[in-house]
């Protein structure tokens, strides 16, 4: 009997012992803490993307209080820490944690990566998320990063852009020969086949270029971000239709290394942060843009709507564009037919719900 007790004594006691060898370096790995560098390609004091609702700022300030301290990043400007476009290279290779851009900068190097960016003829803000978020684009886009030693998540959305700022009246397609213009990503691209000088700048550099007329025209975001970067006091005409950028996602890449570090709780945290920015992001652009556009109005600036032959051309080129990336990158196969077969889906619900509740406002 004696035996039998010492020997149940000991089986307990030795299962007590392994369970707390077992849990300590999970508890401590729990309330282990992280100081993380963010690299981002926009200037300081820029609206939405580096300040305010929905900016890399908000995002860090959010998931440094969301994990109490525990996980604190420190966000550094395009160029205060490195170029403006060299954080995504910095993140991948471990130099920083994490950059912040949307993906289009980088389509020389991941031109697949664009679709999780913005994509001319694509999809709204509510489309782009459906896909992300039910649709398999996320799972699609660490897929892509993954040989580039990067996870990525979406944390901030600008929604339908402008088509950009112009020294002269884009009255027809011939109006684009010669033209020095700002525009980046796959837009870019279609541009480029229309007889359009094709120029990448970061933001902190496009309103020097338009003012001393090194470049012609110039496409940033929306009525908001472009009256912070002057760009109403370099050009005259304001042209619409967002047909290269439907909606821009701001793009969280996480060295893959840094991102396996976290524990779940924080990782689940990181990704709630960006969903909330992404949401925010856009609801702020919502809110402001109505009234920077008549502020820039009141001013001088002119509005222009882009002429319908000119987006027939542009949406012609794109269709090519699109076909000859295809043929030669698999990955950029996959990603596109992923993304327009949902958005096929997609346009079925839109036409019936949003765009006849849109024609039925303006008709009422």
């Amino acid at each position: 009997m004696k035996r039998r007790e010492f020997l149940t004594k000991g089986t307990v006691a030795t299962a007590a012992a392994a369970t707390t060898t077992i849990a300590a370096p999970a508890v401590v790995r729990a309330q282990q803490t992280f100081q993380w560098k963010l690299t981002t390609a926009f200037p300081p004091g820029q609206p939405m993307y580096s300040v305010g609702p929905g900016s890399l700022s908000d995002l860090c300030a959010r998931i440094k209080a969301m994990s109490d301290g525990r996980l604190d990043i420190q966000i550094y400007h395009g160029g205060e820490l490195v170029p403006a476009f060299e954080g995504f290279d910095a993140a991948s290779q471990g130099i920083v944690e994490c950059n912040g851009w949307v993906s289009y900068f980088g389509a020389g190097k991941v031109p697949a990566a664009q679709f999780f960016g913005a994509v001319p003829f694509g999809m709204s803000f509510q489309g782009q998320n459906a896909w992300f978020y039910s649709g398999g684009g996320i799972e699609l886009w660490h897929e892509v990063y993954a040989p580039l030693n990067l996870v990525a998540f979406p944390c901030g959305n600008t929604g339908v852009q402008m088509t950009g700022w112009f020294n002269k009246e884009i009255n027809s397609v011939a109006d684009l020969e010669g033209l020095k213009m700002r525009i980046p990503g796959l837009a870019g691209r279609a541009y480029a086949k229309l007889g359009v000088d094709v120029r990448l700048l970061p933001g902190g550099e496009i309103f020097p270029a338009l003012e001393r007329g090194v470049i012609d025209a110039a496409e940033w975001v929306g009525p908001a971000q472009d009256k912070v970067l002057g760009l109403n006091k370099a050009a005259k005409y304001y042209y619409t239709t967002g047909w290269h950028e439907p909606c821009t996602v701001t793009e969280f890449a996480i060295n893959k290394a840094a991102w396996e570090s976290l524990p779940a709780d924080l990782q689940a945290i990181v990704y709630n942060a960006c969903a909330t920015t992404n949401l925010l992001m856009h609801s702020e652009a919502e809110a402001v843009n109505a009234t920077a556009l008549d502020e820039m109005v009141a001013t001088g600036t002119e509005t222009r709507v882009l002429p319908a032959d000119v987006v027939a051309a542009l949406h012609k080129e794109m269709e090519g564009v699109y076909a000859e990336l295809a043929s030669g990158d698999p990955a950029f196969a996959k990603v596109m037919k992923s993304y327009f077969d949902f958005k096929k889906t997609h346009d079925k619900w839109a036409q019936i719900s949003e765009e006849v509740w849109h024609s039925q406002l303006r008709n009422a």
